[in-house]
């Protein structure tokens, strides 16, 4: 009896648990289909569901004419898409061999990649593998080819440091740029224009809602979202007169043995660059569609560095080209009149530095020795001032700092001081020579192409100084502007006007009877002009030229170096020149209808 009661018991606890099992279970059915029932049929939708993206183009570029720079081509792009299973690793390695493409670098894509968005591994594929993995789809299950927008560099070298390039957006990009809506397998701006207006430029990206059956196959497309192109940048750039500067460095460089030179053109009213050059350069599109170790290893092994633009990060000794300040100094600070004549021995008669081959001038004045570009007289104004207001009037002219130009990677370039060498020389001292060199653009002083083009474009906007710029506007797909680029005027040269009409006297005779006069014997623009040459440890010197024209109402700066071309008479002068002629329209050819009536 004891027996069959505590059997009873058990079946009745057991029955218990049963109901209690039954209840949890129904009221969690309840729950799921009651609470989050919205929520699991959203699930299941994205169980068939997928968005499959579409790339917008980047915005294109224009020159100060309307003339098209940059532009989108269509493109074959081999993809992943694993849109029921995960790419098996017979497909990778056979897809591997197929674009050349290493199994490591497509099995990082994979594990980096994250939602329904096709993994991208080769843009700009050739006809001929498109033409594979369309015939031979049950080889490559889940690779797709899409068509997407390339950028399309359609002059190649000209202007590359400028305009910069796209490629991929690495690891420690997307780190940083996640949070702006970046992911991976993006092209993003990496060098120039592209870098520094990227998220302008990238546009918005489109896709469409497709319906997929169980085995991932499309059924319907359910939505679809066209993607937005990006904004458009209108250059100051004249796409002549790049054209123009581009030929004439390369001519030089060919005629002189010379391998790297830069040069910049701009409007000193307006500090708009109407041109500029570094060489050696490189083609951008390369980097488009990702560029191969061969061409990497080309460029990063090349001695004379293509991928630093010059213009803007190459820092040189100013030369002769920096007695426009020194000038300008001594006239201000009354250390000499423009009368006073000095007597030019060929060497200074405190420290034996003289001019270039021992040349001796005898008694001069301010505008014969700029004319002259005469080293013993701009001593002894280095002497007069002292190396403290020689770096008080280098600062003023906006040396030693960044110009603001919106392109990456500007050097600041180095204004002689006792500061510097106090802290980065044993020997701290300053010395009357090492004030002497300073003088005359030597020592530590350091500019870049586009200071030496400030400082003249000073000079001949009367003591203003803007913001050079490459940027004049940027425009909507729409065609609306969305910004325009207005002149900036950053400062003013605290300087009687007189001297800067002294200076830019003593400048324009350089071009009549002084250090350029020859080789701009006829020409039909009346210009001022300054030759330079920077001496060089590591070879020949630097050649510079520094010029603006028209003379009585200046629209253009032109600044040169030639790295170790010599003389810059001799190296830097003929570009200046050409790009003059270009920009002036001096013995420009006739189209052929017109030279034969």
């Amino acid at each position: 009896m004891v027996e069959n009661d505590e059997f009873g018991g058990r079946l009745k606890v057991l029955g218990w648990l049963c109901v209690l099992v039954i209840a949890v279970l129904i009221g969690r059915a309840g729950y799921l289909q009651i609470y989050q029932g919205e929520y699991y049929s959203e699930l299941a939708e994205g169980n068939r569901i997928r968005i499959i993206p579409s790339m917008a183009p980047r915005g294109t570029f224009y020159d100060c004419n309307g003339e098209l720079l940059v532009q989108n081509r269509p493109g074959f792009t081999v993809s992943l898409l694993p849109l029921t299973a995960p790419i098996s690793e017979d497909v990778i390695e056979r897809l591997s061999e197929l674009i050349k493409v290493p199994v490591a670098d497509i099995k990082k894509k994979i594990a980096m990649h994250s939602g329904f968005d096709p993994i991208r591994i080769k843009a700009d594929v050739t006809p001929d593998i498109v033409t594979i993995i369309e015939e031979q789809k049950e080889n490559y299950p889940g690779v797709v080819i899409e068509v997407l927008p390339i950028r399309d560099y359609m002059n190649k070298q000209e202007a590359a440091h400028t305009y910069g390039y796209v490629s991929e957006i690495n690891d420690t990009e997307l780190e940083k740029m996640k949070d702006d809506g970046y992911k991976t397998g993006d092209i993003i701006g990496k060098f120039g224009l592209e870098k520094v207006y990227d998220k302008e430029l990238r546009g918005e990206n489109g896709g469409q809602q497709v319906e997929v059956d169980v085995s991932g196959r499309p059924v319907e497309i359910l939505g679809k979202k066209d993607p937005i192109p990006g904004d458009d940048l209108y250059l100051t750039i004249d796409k002549n007169l790049q054209a123009a500067a581009e030929k004439a460095v390369d001519e030089q460089l060919k005629a002189i043995n010379a391998h790297a030179a830069a040069a910049v053109a701009l409007n000193p009213q307006t500090g708009e660059i109407l041109a500029i050059v570094s060489r050696p350069a490189f083609d951008p599109n390369l980097f488009a569609h990702g560029i191969s170790n061969k061409d990497w290893n080309a460029l990063n092994n090349n001695p004379y560095h293509p991928m630093d633009n010059k213009a803007i990060s190459g820092e040189y000794p100013p030369g002769s080209t920096f007695k426009i300040v020194t000038g300008t100094a001594a006239l201000t600070e009354g250390v000499v009149s423009p009368e006073e004549l000095i007597n030019d021995t060929g060497r200074h008669w405190i420290i034996p530095k003289g001019n270039s081959e021992g040349e001796a001038l005898g008694l001069i004045n301010f505008r014969q020795a700029m004319a002259h570009s005469d080293n013993v007289y701009f001593y002894e104004m280095g002497n007069r001032l002292g190396i403290d207001r020689l770096e008080k009037y280098a600062r003023m002219f906006g040396l030693g700092k960044t110009t603001g130009v919106d392109l990456p990677y500007e050097a600041s370039g180095l204004v002689a001081n006792r500061r510097y060498k106090e802290l980065n020389f044993e020997d701290g001292e300053w010395y009357l020579s090492e004030t002497f060199d300073a003088a005359i653009g030597q020592g530590f002083n350091l500019v870049t192409p586009l200071q030496a083009a400030m400082v003249m474009g000073e000079i001949a906007a009367d003591g203003k100084r803007y913001r050079p710029h490459v940027v004049k506007r940027i425009v909507g797909p729409d065609g609306k502007v969305i910004k325009e680029f207005q002149p900036e005027l950053l400062s003013t040269l605290d300087v009687d006007p007189n001297v800067i009409k002294l200076v830019q006297d003593g400048l324009h005779d350089v071009t009549k009877y002084g250090t350029a006069a020859s080789s701009f014997q006829g020409f039909t623009i009346d210009i001022a002009g300054k030759t330079g040459t920077a001496e060089n440890s590591h070879g020949r010197d630097h050649g510079w030229f520094v010029a603006y024209g028209p003379f009585d109402n200046p629209n253009i700066v032109v600044a040169v170096i030639v790295e170790q071309g010599g003389f810059g008479a001799q190296s830097a002068v003929p570009i200046g020149r050409k790009i003059l002629e270009a920009a002036f329209g001096i013995n420009q050819q006739k189209p052929a209808q017109q030279q034969n009536p």
